[in-house]
């Protein structure tokens, strides 16, 4: 997909990889359409790039809500829709209330962005989903039950509209990632819930912590490409790969894994 002069949606862009998402697409030349629920964050991501010559607008929005996606779509046709925003829940198995906000941030928003999109798209013959999910909704994150559920159903989301709509002219690409430094990460590194920290150090221990703008580059160059599945972490296709050759021996070397970590 040609990225220059293109307008790009961008949720959770206040900071984080939604931020170095941001910056990436702007040097690509798109037009900037960017949310966050954190009006601070987002007004220093949409400053440092207007002070770059970005084009970038801004929108109060929380990803859960359809009013807000409406909002951010409003604001000019967008061609590239990047559902980055994205919450780690509660340790374990959570409450009810912990499902319904970890399913409307990281999974729900998604379907609400594509529904009121992807017929725009098909009218123009063109546009690019691009979902920020996880490693973990390839591999399972251990100690947030609602995360690795919710980033499981983002990918197969993702996939679901790569094979329904390719042939209409969209593109979609999925990102996932392990560790990145970002809010969200250290957050969890130094929660003083003893699950929350555990289910940080699965993912630090798991392999390095890269940059935000490392998951941005890539992701950039993908939607460019026309490419699906971006791994910023090569080492997750062969632990994928010895997930499916052997589903047991993978379950069984987690639950060592998970025992080491509390040691």
């Amino acid at each position: 997909m040609d990225i220059d002069n293109s307008v790009v949606a961008i949720t959770g862009a206040g900071s984080g990889i939604g931020r170095a998402l941001a910056e990436s697409f702007a040097a690509a030349g798109a037009r900037l359409v960017l949310g966050d629920v954190d009006d601070a964050g987002l007004a220093v991501t949409a400053e440092r790039l207007a002070a770059d010559g970005a084009d970038v607008s801004t929108v109060h929005a929380d990803a859960s809500s359809a009013d807000d996606i409406a909002a951010m779509a409003a604001a000019q046709p967008v061609d590239v829709f990047v559902a980055n925003a994205g919450v780690m829940g509660a340790p374990g198995l959570g409450t009810e209330a912990d499902w319904d906000r970890i399913l409307d941030v990281n999974l729900r928003a998604h379907v609400r962005a594509a529904t009121l999109l992807v017929p725009q798209w098909q009218a123009r013959g063109r546009g690019h989903f691009v979902s920020v999910a996880s490693a973990a909704g390839l591999l399972t994150q251990i100690g947030a039950a609602g995360y690795a559920v919710s980033k499981h159903a983002a990918v197969g989301f993702a996939e679901w509209l790569a094979v329904t709509y390719g042939d209409d002219g969209i593109g979609v690409t999925c990102v996932c990632p392990m560790g990145v430094d970002t809010p969200l990460l250290n957050a969890i590194r130094d929660a003083a819930d003893a699950e929350v920290r555990l289910g940080a150090e699965s993912v630090v221990q798991a392999g390095a912590v890269i940059s935000p703008r490392e998951v941005a580059e890539q992701t950039v160059a993908a939607v460019r490409d026309g490419r699906f599945l971006v791994l910023p972490h090569p080492a997750v296709r062969d632990m994928l790969a010895g997930k499916v050759a052997d589903h047991d021996r993978w379950i069984a070397g987690m639950r060592r894994y998970q025992r080491s970590l509390r040691q």
